[in-house]
């Protein structure tokens, strides 16, 4: 069970009067209901959630809280780094020839292998992933949920990243490259799927590239990118607390 509480406030009464009804939001269907406040607490009201359903729910209102598509423009360098590793690789006779002679499977877990590296290099360098000092089990589930909502906010900016990687990866290559150039070198035809192949490939080495070049970020500047600025001081706050 995590609880979820508002501001503080004065009074047994004023908390009575300000929480609404119950049946708004209680159901045998509800997984986020209303939960009972102590007198000593400092708290108007508490949001209770329970069952997976309740805390997906919690989960996916962090991660949209976070807007985890800021992270692509909110790491210049290491988009500076992934573009240029990637303009580099798309005119290598090496990178046409791997992409010509990588299956599917492979090109696949190239994809899954870059994009894991670039999302575990974020949380490690930056130092995202958070460690609750208590042992009680609600704290150990709270370090759960903030370090599961890193993950998945991340790991959205990171395929949102990947995704346009591909794009401007293909652009640039039907502007430079010339297909008779590419037949010699490779003894295949640069067709559509040619493209496209390259262009995948392209951007699972640019991703590891862009992975290198936010090691220039400083940790302030990923963290804002990553998080909100609520999410940023509720941490901040959770922190000084432990």
């Amino acid at each position: 069970m995590l609880a979820l509480a508002e501001a503080s406030a004065t009074g047994a009464q004023e908390r009575q009067q300000r929480q609404p009804p119950r049946a708004a939001f209680a159901g045998r269907l509800t997984p986020i209901h209303a939960g009972a406040v102590d007198e000593d607490e400092s708290t108007d009201l508490r949001y209770v959630v329970s069952g997976p359903r309740g805390y997906v729910r919690v989960l996916a209102g962090m991660v949209r809280a976070n807007r985890p598509w800021r992270l692509v423009p909110g790491l210049s360098k290491a988009l500076a780094a992934a573009l240029a590793t990637g303009a580099v690789a798309t005119v290598n006779s090496t990178v046409w020839s791997l992409a010509e002679a990588l299956s599917a499977p492979r090109l696949v877990i190239a994809t899954v292998g870059s994009i894991a590296l670039m999302i575990g290099w974020l949380i490690v360098d930056a130092e995202l992933w958070h460690r609750s000092a208590e042992n009680s089990p609600e704290a150990r589930l709270r370090a759960k949920l903030y370090n599961a909502s890193t993950i998945v906010t991340v790991g959205i900016g990171v395929l949102v990243c990947y995704a346009g990687l591909i794009g401007i990866n293909l652009v640039w290559a039907l502007f430079i490259l010339n297909d008779r150039v590419f037949a010699s070198m490779t003894r295949t035809p640069l067709d559509a799927t040619g493209y496209l192949t390259l262009s995948w490939f392209v951007a699972s080495i640019a991703t590891v590239g862009g992975a290198l070049g936010s090691g220039l970020e400083s940790d302030e500047a990923i963290r804002a990118a990553a998080y909100s600025k609520r999410e940023q001081e509720r941490r901040n706050m959770l922190q000084n607390e432990e």
